[in-house]
């Protein structure tokens, strides 16, 4: 069975992502490290691992709700 995808919140609209915040040795087991900007819609998802950024306090942003 498939895991869903990581969602990390963010204070700032620009992330990088690597794929490797949960692998021990770090980048060299995930992906290349991706820069990406996240839109009026509140979040950004990596297209390597599909990992989700949301901007805190944005309209994708259900910790604040």
């Amino acid at each position: 069975m498939n895991e869903a995808p990581e969602t990390v919140r963010t204070d700032t609209p620009r992330v990088s992502c690597d794929g490797s915040n949960d692998i021990r040795g770090g980048a060299a087991l995930g992906h290349p490290r991706v820069w990406l900007e996240i839109d009026e819609k509140g979040y950004v998802e990596c297209g390597y691992c599909d990992r989700r950024f949301v901007l805190a306090g944005g309209p994708a942003d259900v910790a604040e709700a």
